[in-house]
């Protein structure tokens, strides 16, 4: 199980120049690529987002990449020819305006084309940036995976605590029951009517029934092991795991408008309260 939220950085420095890769990704409901790349480099970004879409699945993800070339090392030229033209330009127009107007040296090597830079091998240049890039997706995706265990071992830790509440239910509705009867009987004593048996049984029944929460209780027994077994299953889980979090929730809803109880009533908010934190870090889950 993958988190949709991670970070990696890559720095690498090669003979052509210094390569940065950076990717942050962060959840959302679909893969959404996002590319903040060098002019020189833009040829890569087709490759970069084939990538990721056989690697990733869902998530918001924002490629970065700073190239510097190494141009220094490997020296400039000066374009003589030209030199000569702009100088030759500028004297005929020094006799046409008058003196004080003549290009210094500063204003010729400023001019387009009179400094000469080698030229780089492209393809070199973008096969570095790839490779750079492998290796910056290796470390996000290993990130994701750490995110993704730990949020693992948080929404086990909430199934279990989900599961003792289940079953302090199951041992509290006898006793609340028996409670119930009691109290309907106490009231019944105060008010000094005679009550007949079997009618009495009969609103039991109906109290009963209305109070019934043995199939909600299997629903949530029945959707928790659904739950735990979807945190096995390897790719992208975090639309199943939102689903679930849905149902969960509906049973916990259902168990609360029942309950007559505060015991039960107690329970019922501290299943929500699980569940709406499972809830939330399911969100990050690819």
């Amino acid at each position: 199980m993958h988190s949709m939220t991670a970070f990696a950085r890559t720095d690498l420095q090669t003979e052509v120049g210094s390569f940065t890769w950076e990717i942050r990704s962060v959840n959302s409901r679909y893969l959404e690529l996002h590319f903040r790349l060098p002019d020189t480099l833009r040829g890569v970004e087709a490759q970069v987002r084939e990538v990721l879409r056989q690697k990733l699945q869902r998530g918001k993800v924002e490629c970065s990449l700073k190239f510097t070339p190494h141009i220094q090392s490997q020296g400039m030229s000066v374009n003589e020819a030209l030199v000569n033209q702009l100088n030759g330009a500028a004297d005929h127009v020094h006799s046409l305006i008058g003196p004080g107007n003549a290009l210094n040296a500063l204003e010729i090597l400023k001019w387009p084309g009179v400094l000469e830079q080698p030229s780089l091998d492209s393809k070199a240049i973008e096969q570095d940036a790839l490779s750079v890039f492998d290796e910056t997706l290796k470390q996000l995706i290993e990130m994701r995976e750490r995110e993704g265990a730990a949020l693992e071992q948080f929404i086990s830790q909430r199934l279990s605590a989900i599961e003792e509440q289940v079953a302090k239910v199951n041992d509290l509705l006898p006793q609340i029951i028996s409670a119930q009867r009691a109290s309907l009987l106490s009231k019944l004593s105060e008010l000094k009517q005679q009550v007949d048996a079997e009618r009495f049984e009969q609103e039991m029944v109906i109290l009963l029934n209305k109070a019934d929460v043995d199939e909600e209780l299997d629903r949530l027994k029945a959707h928790l092991a659904e739950v735990m077994r979807i945190l096995k299953q390897k790719g992208a889980v975090g639309r199943r795991l939102d689903f679930m979090m849905q149902e969960l929730n509906r049973e916990a809803n259902t168990l609360s408008s029942k309950s007559i109880s505060h015991l039960t009533t107690q329970i019922a908010v501290e299943l929500k309260v699980l569940i709406e934190q499972m809830r939330e870090q399911v969100q990050n889950i690819e």
